[in-house]
């Protein structure tokens, strides 16, 4: 398999409210035990929600808003927007910078989308989360703390890709993103032991290689023709 090559990503804002609103509380779903708000954007929507709920396994806070916007950075409402809004609320401001600054760690060396070496694109999103946070977990109907494969790419690489990585080990199919989502990339959850969730990862990666560099393979002609 090629090498792949890390596609990090950009934080493009971030900004603490240390005392939000009741009306904007209520609006954001946040609880009764929050009072204050880190807001975020960034420019690769995957990534931040891996990020979000890595927050929440090193300070006491919640996502309680997260949401891709449509078409991807590329064509982003302004130039702070990129992919995603991203909401991590607490108690008081010091639990929400501790989330925000673990969000960052996280962003800065573990979380990040990849491209075989040798190829700008197709960038796709092969993380395997060792240790759920409060975030995801609930979402892909495991418990915190349980692994978690988090398997995103383009329509037709996520979906070979992801029969691939079903076949491989043993695994389920958690949640399941069709394409097309906000920013036209597909997906999925995978649940299952550790050891399982990185051979389906890999299996994953595999099979997103072999569409990149022979995307036609699929047309041969067929050994009886109907007319």
């Amino acid at each position: 398999m090629k090498a792949l090559v890390p596609l990090r990503p950009k934080l493009l804002s971030v900004r603490l409210i240390e005392q939000v609103d009741p009306g904007l509380r209520k609006a954001l779903g946040m609880g009764a035990a929050h009072c204050s708000a880190g807001l975020v954007t960034c420019d690769q929507d995957d990534s931040l929600y891996a990020a979000l709920d890595h927050a929440t396994k090193f300070a006491e806070v919640d996502v309680v808003y997260a949401k891709s916007f449509y078409a991807g950075s590329a064509h982003a409402s302004g130039p702070l927007s990129g992919e995603i809004l991203g909401v991590l609320a607490g108690a008081d401001p010091d639990e929400v910078k501790e989330g925000l600054w673990a969000l960052r760690e996280a962003l800065a060396t573990q979380i990040c989308f990849y491209a075989f070496e040798g190829t700008p694109a197709p960038a796709f999103f092969p993380q395997v989360i060792s240790q759920t946070g409060r975030y995801l977990a609930p979402l892909a109907g495991i418990q915190p703390g349980e692994p978690l494969a988090y398997l995103i790419a383009p329509p037709v690489e996520s979906t070979v890709g992801l029969d691939a990585a079903l076949k491989s080990a043993n695994v389920k199919l958690a949640k399941y993103f069709g394409p097309p989502t906000e920013t036209n990339f597909g997906g999925g959850y995978l649940v299952g032991d550790l050891y399982d969730l990185e051979a389906a990862t890999t299996a994953f990666t595999e099979a997103i290689e072999s569409v990149v560099f022979s995307p036609l393979s699929g047309l041969s002609r067929p050994s009886r023709e109907r007319r």
